[in-house]
């Protein structure tokens, strides 16, 4: 089989095995448990927020774990379920490495703090992502670390009416170090590849990409918010033959997490690093200087980019793609200086 190509986001280029796939796990019998099926005989269900509330009282709000000694017991028993079917490998991963059920019940729970106290997400627009079938979302990217990807994925999965999940497209070098590159595979990141995007795309899934790569990642602070080159359109390239809708989406309050007022080029030659980020806080003050600054984050969604219009030999109109490329930057611009205007700080 030949390899894929990397779409050209950037001017990075893959590494050896980087994109390889692992393999599909599955235990057997294993299979996902619906939200409408019926628990054993005799569980008692929990009433919805505000059920046979008459007017003028107060809606009827389930019970805390401390009052109702059954919700604790279903709890650990849903988490000794969960450990147990872990360690026996009775759980299933698609053909990229997603792991929908540790996404769900352990890595978003992890990353909701953040999103939620630390950086004091809003989210605007959501309503233009579709509640079913693929879409690609294209976003800014900046941060110094790609933290901008992470916050992006709780906010659909969490703002979203239907809870979809994002699977974003990444760089070759985060499928190259360890650890970094199986918690990316479990969050469904894939290689950002023509063939794993038209894949995603033609399953109906929801994909991010960033555009800026590194260039926008490792940009200097004294050009934050100023969009980087969008390499040669690859994205619309994708979307044009999946006949999906692109989304420009906005982020603000990354740019500030790290403030990279200087770059080594010798130490990000020999660590392997696009660049090495040199900040107010680090590396002078070790890892306490890696604690990104507790910015306050605005994402807004724009209006979607539909693509089904064109004829199927419309991917190969480079005049068209380069159109269209050029259409979905301005709007993440345009949206980026606005909610600049709008902001009074950058931390409250």
């Amino acid at each position: 089989m030949a390899d894929a190509k990397v779409i050209p986001f950037d001017d990075d280029r893959s590494r050896g095995g980087a994109g390889q796939r692992p393999a599909r796990r599955r235990g057997a019998g294993s299979r996902r448990k619906s939200a409408a099926e019926p628990g054993p005989v005799g569980e008692v269900q929990a009433l919805p927020t505000g059920a046979a509330a008459g007017p003028g009282e107060e809606p009827e709000r389930p019970p805390r774990d401390a009052d109702d000694p059954g919700g604790l017991e279903r709890r650990i028993a849903g988490g000794l379920s969960f450990l147990r079917r872990r360690l026996t490998g009775d759980y299933e991963v698609d053909d990229f490495g997603y792991d929908a059920e540790l996404t769900d019940q352990v890595l978003m729970s992890l990353l909701r703090p953040v999103y939620e106290k630390y950086f004091r997400v809003e989210v605007k627009g959501v309503e233009n992502i579709p509640s079913e079938g693929g879409a690609l979302i294209v976003s800014n990217h900046s941060g110094t670390l790609p933290l901008d990807g992470l916050m992006l994925q709780v906010a659909v999965h969490d703002h979203h009416p239907a809870g979809r999940h994002l699977r974003l497209l990444a760089a070759d070098l985060v499928f190259a170090l360890p650890v970094v590159n199986e918690l990316a595979r479990k969050l469904g990141h894939t290689l950002a590849c023509a063939e794993d995007a038209a894949r995603l795309l033609g399953q109906g899934e929801l994909v991010g990409v960033m555009p800026e790569g590194f260039k926008g990642l490792g940009k200097p602070f004294g050009d934050r918010y100023k969009l980087q080159r969008f390499g040669r359109g690859g994205f619309v390239s994708t979307a044009l033959r999946a006949g999906t809708p692109i989304i420009p989406c906005s982020i603000v309050g990354a740019e500030e997490i790290y403030p990279m007022i200087g770059n080594s080029r010798t130490l990000a030659r020999l660590l392997g690093f696009p660049y090495f980020p040199i900040t107010p806080t680090f590396p002078w003050l070790g890892p306490l200087g890696a604690v990104p600054l507790p910015t306050k984050w605005t994402i807004q969604f724009g209006e979607p980019i539909a693509t089904d219009h064109y004829p199927a030999e419309a991917a190969e109109d480079p005049m068209l793609m380069f159109n269209l490329t050029d259409q979905v930057r301005e709007q993440i611009q345009h949206t980026l200086y606005k909610l600049l205007v709008q902001r009074r700080s950058v931390f409250f």
